[in-house]
């Protein structure tokens, strides 16, 4: 019955009921998930990364560790960097790339790689290959870690934010196990502080709202009194331990005048605000102030024929009623140049390609896992032609900027997406000066790195898209 129901949900993926069944058996033996196994045979050219890898290794059953990382090996590399699978999957198989961390800094290292040959002295460097962090070491730097902050933690005791431990020991061990590191700082705070007494048990109670002065009062020697530098640690996206900013980038984020945590309140100016923006301008504003941040107010205005003046307007009139004060109003399309250059950069690196492609193709091409014909543009041809879109030589819908992604990558959101189209349809806050129009996927994420912003708030429903 699971085998049936996999080859009923799952006829795009061509595959038969005996190799839905060959794949569904081959797939849990290495520890995935069912619901894993069952978006992997959905999409023909992750089974048969997968497929591909695991022969490399020679594996056909192991523990849940070894088959994640080797699932891994099939998903994060892109289709293009194939050349470099089987040098990884070795790795992987022979245990010298043995967490998700180094795996992720091979990734990522292969990534800026390219096609260039490998140095493998540089590689195995940059991804912590022979580094073993020990039980015992994740235990000393725990110790050094709660010993560094103990007045702090004896201040918060278990209110301590585990992120901001966390931060610190990833800048120590970088190549430690977060999950056990995370642990083990949990066990040396217990020990630290002792039994949870009566204080530590009561519920967090929230203040009472101070009369204006008084709460800006109290606001101003907050930030005077508390360090902000450490708040960008207070918290973490969760499974996002990976992906934290290095402190290289972070202090350059500081020597800008950011040291603090900064949000943003992102609505797209196409209509008036309704309780679910609510809900995101109090986590938005209060997670800043409560914080001694600051919080923007975004108009995320890239789709100009759904956008006008009156919304605009009703929407800061919606925020001040509510009682936020954003710390600046801006727009994406105050950043139109910026995202038009990184576009043209994006393509001079062979990332991002003009398609013709119609809706209807695209769509069945991105379901189907398949590249679109015009992926292999030439990077001058690519040069020319996004020019002459923003030139207004082509049709609404004839072609469109399109990021070159992973097509067979799991997620349909990373399938290619489009980066730019056409539109001759003036703005309502940049008048007339464009025809083409970056996309909320290709715009959102950048701005938010222009502008600093070091939380990006985003409801569940936005989830596929982190």
């Amino acid at each position: 019955g699971f085998v049936k129901f996999f080859a009923q949900r799952y006829k795009m993926s061509k595959f038969t009921e005996s190799q839905i069944e060959e794949y569904t058996k081959l797939f849990g033996s290495i520890g995935l998930e069912k619901n894993v196994v069952s978006n992997t045979i959905a999409n023909p050219d992750v089974t048969n990364a997968l497929v591909g890898v695991l022969q490399t290794a020679d594996v056909t059953e192991c523990d849940k560790k070894l088959g994640n990382l080797l699932y891994g090996v099939a998903t994060k590399l892109p289709k293009s960097l194939e050349n470099k699978r089987t040098t990884l999957t070795t790795y992987v198989a022979d245990g010298r790339i043995n967490s998700n961390q180094k795996l992720d800094a091979a990734v990522t290292y292969l990534k800026k790689l390219g096609l260039d040959e490998m140095d493998i002295a540089d590689f195995e460097k940059n991804c912590g290959v022979g580094v073993e962090v020990t039980a015992e070491d994740i235990k000393a730097t725990a110790k050094q870690i709660i010993d560094e902050k103990q007045e702090e933690i004896k201040k918060t005791r278990y209110r301590t934010p585990i992120g901001m431990l966390l931060l610190k020991a990833r800048d120590l061990q970088p190549w430690a196990d977060g999950k056990l590191m995370k642990e083990v700082l949990e066990g040396e705070l217990a020990d630290f502080l002792g039994p949870k007494t009566e204080e530590d048990l009561k519920p967090v109670t929230k203040q009472k709202k101070k009369a204006p002065k008084e709460a800006a009062k109290k606001t101003e020697e907050k930030k005077d009194a508390e360090p902000k530098k450490e708040k960008l640690s207070s918290i973490v996206g969760r499974d996002m331990f990976s992906s934290l900013n290095t402190k290289n980038l972070l202090e350059k984020r500081a020597a800008a005048g950011c040291d603090r945590i900064l949000t943003r309140f992102p609505p797209e100016p196409n209509g008036y605000l309704h309780i679910g923006h609510a809900k995101a301008m109090r986590f938005d504003f209060t997670l800043a102030t409560d914080t001694s941040g600051d919080c923007y107010l975004r108009y995320d205005d890239t789709n100009p024929e759904k956008e006008n003046q009156e919304f605009i307007d009703s929407i800061l009139d919606s925020v001040s009623w509510m009682g936020y004060k954003p710390w600046k109003v801006t727009f994406s399309s105050d950043y139109f140049q910026d995202l038009y250059d990184l576009a043209v950069e994006l393509i001079k690196r062979g990332k991002a390609f003009v398609c013709n492609q119609t809706k209807a193709e695209m769509q069945k091409d991105r379901r189907d896992c398949r590249d679109s014909p015009y992926r292999t543009r030439s990077v001058e041809e690519n040069l020319k032609m996004f020019e002459e879109m923003r030139a207004g030589k082509y049709e609404e819908g004839e072609v469109c900027l399109r990021m070159k992604v992973d097509m067979s990558h799991p997620n349909p959101c990373m399938r290619d997406p489009v980066a730019y189209r056409i539109k001759y349809v003036p703005h309502p806050h940049v008048g007339d000066k464009w025809c083409v129009y970056p996309t909320y996927d290709y715009t959102h994420c950048i701005v938010d790195s222009l502008e600093w912003i070091s939380h990006s708030l985003c409801s569940l429903e936005f989830e596929i898209r982190r």
